[in-house]
């Protein structure tokens, strides 16, 4: 058992650092009571840690090349817990917001060197089974993050999910001082600064801007700007790339049609599976009247079904071609969608998601624990660790721009039910409600009007995560039809490490 502790270590900060991308999703309406917080703050939430986690991937990888891999890992949890724990104890949404960058920065650390960890640590058919016990554990973790959040805050508190942070990351830090080599030499090569701001740059205006339009119109003279500088930011990192010579991002990989679509795929497969989790979080807890932790646990098919299937087929990537299996997981990510789109609706309640959810973890669990081997396959050898890296910023991008794309889906969605029950300012109820603050709005409002406005709050939470799971199952159906046209890859071989001077995975 001693030569999977290592594997142990690495899983431990992986399963950390990406359960905290869902796990806020139950505690957002707490978190819009404590902190008196608005809809687009809810947002950057949950948006600022997937954000930073994925614009600082690549770069951060570049910094653990000259460090040194395992000193990077655990600089990457040190950070990660201190960030937690201002998290834990925010006053405010503005200083919540940004621990959660901050944390962003500590878990792309973390994320940036597992590979090459793993490569360290194990060879042959052990790192087959390695590799397959870290999808199943990516798998799982973006799925069990709103149980645990659940449990939490109607535990103890919202605070906690941050809180607990703290014994996780120095139970991984000793481990990882103890029992991780690091086999690869550092390298004096430049970090590529300048392709790292460009590119934080452009997701995160691109990003505001998708916010912000949800907020205020997309008409509005306050949200094309942000549009014009994501744009602008976007065509520098191109020129930064394409002339630096410690590029980030090799763009020579994007004439490669089977890495696009391996991208295209990690980008649609987190904005279908788990962005809308937001949306019916808030509408199982604020309209339908759930518990955090019964809200929680409506996503536990999808978690089963996704870690059961990823442990299950890992060992077996050796063997097989990526392109059709990513692309039947992303099919049934949609279909599962489809399937809860057709049952949410009229008076439905929480059982209407568990059949959709239990077919789209399937989906998620063939799928997750492909898209990095098949990265590293679909380019050269020396080029592996850098594909598995964009493969993971891509996924992670895809998280952020779906809560700020559904967002808006289910905000109009909800305004457009209201207004055709009468409900007088509309759009501005929309905004509460979608920020969780139905039942703020019944407290509030006199008696005689409190039974018309409860039923046209659960006629719009229905109709909302009814568009909003539509659109993520028709955005499932096409990746998956376009990753089966695009990836042509052979199935993964097992291969040296990374080159180290894009060792980000």
């Amino acid at each position: 058992m001693r030569k999977w502790l290592p594997l142990l270590a690495v899983c431990l900060g992986t399963f950390m650092l990406l359960i905290d991308v869902t796990i806020v999703n139950v505690a957002l309406p707490s978190m819009a009571k404590d902190l008196s917080t608005s809809f687009s703050s809810l947002q950057w939430v949950v948006d600022a840690y997937a954000l930073f986690l994925a614009a600082l991937v690549l770069g951060t990888g570049s910094i653990a090349d000259i460090v040194g891999h395992r000193q990077a890992y655990v600089a990457g949890l040190a950070l990660f817990a201190v960030a937690s724990f201002c998290c834990g104890i925010a006053p405010n949404a503005g200083v919540l917001i940004a621990a959660r960058a901050v944390q962003g920065l500590g878990g792309a650390a973390m994320f940036a060197t597992t590979f090459a960890l793993l490569n360290s640590n194990y060879s042959g058919r052990d790192r087959g089974t390695a590799y397959g016990m870290w999808g199943a554990v990516v798998s799982a973790a973006a799925a069990v993050g709103p149980i645990i959040g659940g449990l939490l805050t109607e535990g103890i508190s919202w605070r906690w999910i941050f809180f607990v942070n703290l014994p996780i990351s120095l139970a991984a830090i000793a481990m990882s001082v103890f029992v991780l080599k690091d086999v690869h030499e550092s390298r004096h090569v430049r970090v590529d600064w300048y392709g790292i701001v460009t590119f934080t740059g452009a997701a995160a205006a691109v990003t505001y801007a998708m916010i912000h339009g949800n907020e205020h119109g997309w008409s509005n003279a306050g949200t094309w700007p942000f549009w014009i500088v994501g744009a602008a930011l976007f065509v520098a990192f191109v020129q930064v790339e394409r002339h630096s010579p410690a590029a980030m991002l090799d763009l020579g990989l994007m004439r490669n049609k089977s890495f696009v679509g391996i991208l295209l795929a990690a980008l649609l497969l987190t904005f279908a599976a788990f962005a809308l989790f937001t949306y019916t979080s808030i509408w199982l807890q604020s309209i339908v009247g759930l518990s955090p932790i019964k809200a929680g646990l409506i996503g536990l098919p999808l978690t089963v079904a996704s870690f059961t299937v990823s442990a299950a087929i890992g060992r077996h990537l050796v063997r097989m071609r990526p392109g059709p299996i990513i692309a039947a997981g992303l099919v049934l990510i949609g279909v599962g969608n489809l399937i809860g789109a057709a049952l949410v609706h009229g008076s439905a309640s929480w059982p209407a998601l568990l059949p959709g959810f239990f077919v789209s973890g399937l989906g998620v669990g063939m799928a997750t624990p492909t898209l990095s081997s098949a990265g590293m396959a679909a380019v050269p050898i020396q080029r592996g660790g850098m594909a598995a890296g964009a493969v993971n910023t891509a996924r992670q991008l895809g998280f952020a721009f779906g809560i700020a794309l559904l967002g808006t889906v289910f905000s109009a969605r909800v305004a457009s039910a209201l207004s055709t029950r009468h409900v007088p300012k509309s759009d501005n109820v929309a905004h509460a409600v979608s920020g969780g603050q139905a039942t703020h709005i019944l407290a509030a409002a006199p008696g005689n009007l409190r039974s018309t406005l409860d039923s046209a709050f659960h006629h719009a939470g229905v109709a909302g995560v009814q568009t909003t799971l539509l659109v993520a199952g028709i955005v499932g159906v096409i990746a998956g039809a376009a990753t089966f046209a695009l990836v042509r890859s052979p199935a993964p071989q097992p291969h040296p490490a990374p080159e180290p001077a894009s060792a980000a995975a």
